[in-house]
């Protein structure tokens, strides 16, 4: 939702990754922003308004960026995507960075303004294939934000890296981020970060971005 810079920019990044893209906005002329080329779908109207999300494919939607140029906007369409149409990869943009980490209390990862990039929302809305936080000079390890299916909620650390064969060095929950131990446990809305090899990217995040394993 939004075709403002941002918004345009994040929709052409991933049609260029192959991914389906719909883009909405109240104003129709935004979408010159796109360019002629663009394979996705655009429709006109209000990103929160249950009807436009249906006429934009969110049904059937793996996640929703919401990034036009409104604070309240953004939250109230990121809330109607997850809790009426059940989408687990929700993010939203925030001009203030002082409820960003109220909206984050409530399972909804938030990027202020200031610290925004599109990087940044594609880890936090892409189930695989994001782009890494940091890699060693090499390039032979990686630290990466992991999506996680919502079915490890209450599984502990501890079980995911034995799961997954990795390490997690730090968890970003409500906007704070903290070292976890082996016993704490995955909760909604936490933003999980594994440090892996290269050649095991693709490995780790097929394993947490499926079903865990019967405990």
């Amino acid at each position: 939702m939004g075709c403002g810079r941002v918004g345009a920019g994040l929709a052409k990044d991933l049609v260029r990754r192959g991914h389906s893209v719909s883009i909405i906005d109240v104003d129709a002329d935004a979408f010159r922003r796109l360019g002629d080329d663009f394979s996705g779908t655009t429709v006109k109207g209000v990103g929160f308004d249950q009807q436009v999300l249906r006429d934009a494919g969110i049904e059937s939607a793996d996640g929703f960026a919401a990034v036009s140029n409104g604070d309240n906007s953004n939250i109230i369409a990121a809330r109607v995507v997850r809790e009426v149409f059940d989408i687990p990869n929700v993010v939203a943009r925030i001009y203030d960075p002082g409820r960003a980490q109220i909206y984050e209390r409530l399972g909804i990862p938030t990027v202020p303004t200031v610290r925004w990039t599109s990087d940044q929302i594609l880890r936090r809305l892409l189930p695989e294939g994001s782009e890494p936080v940091w890699r060693d000079p090499t390039g032979s390890v990686k630290l990466m934000q992991v999506h996680c299916d919502p079915r490890w909620v209450g599984r502990s650390i501890a079980t995911m890296e034995s799961a997954a064969g990795c390490r997690v060095p730090f968890v970003r929950r409500v906007g704070s981020a903290f070292v976890p131990d082996r016993s704490t446990k995955f909760q909604d809305g936490d933003l999980i970060y594994v440090a892996i090899a290269k050649d095991r990217v693709s490995e780790v995040e097929s394993v947490l971005g499926d079903a865990p394993p019967p405990a």
